[in-house]
């Protein structure tokens, strides 16, 4: 079952653990999301959302459900989440997946690679879907394109501090806003986190 608009609804961070699990889909590729972060502004300058709303990051501002994503240092695209109201300029990004079906397809995408290291970073992630910026703003509630269904809640969580973030402020570096599947290996940079009970 698809997920619906009223999922995003909800704080960044609740939501982005509630990822854990939950299947991205786009054509033949089906995906398990086992790793994300959470951006919210204000109070985060690691969010987009800390230069204002620019043409690159309108789509963060809202609505929530519908992707967000960018260009990182003109060479890979990540893809986000966004989650809250209009007005809120927050988003999850998918840090790591676990293949569930077309794999031959995603190691074409990724240049023949296979196993973990084919989906272990967010720039990865989007490659493996086929997705450019065209795809930002698009509705993820709609089982159309692109969109995500309801998975399996995984039996542990880790949890740690997000990455690749050295511009923010030191108080904001250290906020515990990755998340990720505790038993699988399609997770990245997991000496920075720690198990902690998943949620009942």
């Amino acid at each position: 079952m698809t997920l619906p608009q009223s999922f995003y609804d909800r704080d960044v961070v609740e939501v982005a653990r509630d990822l854990l699990g939950a299947v991205v889909q786009r054509g033949g590729v089906a995906l398990k999301i086992t790793e994300v972060e959470a951006y919210r502004w204000p109070g985060d300058t690691a969010c987009h959302a800390r230069a204002g709303r620019t043409a690159r990051n309108a789509a963060l501002w809202g609505p929530c459900g519908h992707a967000y994503v960018y260009l990182c240092y003109g060479l890979h695209h990540l893809f986000n989440i966004v989650t809250g109201g209009d007005a809120d300029a927050a988003a999850v990004l998918v840090r790591a997946c676990e293949p569930i079906r077309g794999m031959a397809t995603v190691s074409r995408r990724r240049g023949g690679k296979t196993g973990p290291v084919t989906l272990t970073g967010p720039g990865k992630v989007a490659a493996a879907l086929g997705l450019d910026l065209t795809w930002s703003d698009h509705p993820l509630y709609q089982p159309r394109g692109l969109s995500i269904e309801r998975g399996e809640v995984p039996a542990g969580v880790l949890v740690g501090p997000r990455v690749g973030i050295d511009y923010a402020e030191p108080a904001h570096r250290c906020l515990p806003w990755r998340f990720a599947v505790a038993d699988t290996a399609w997770v990245s940079q997991r000496r920075s986190l720690r198990r902690v009970a998943a949620p009942c």
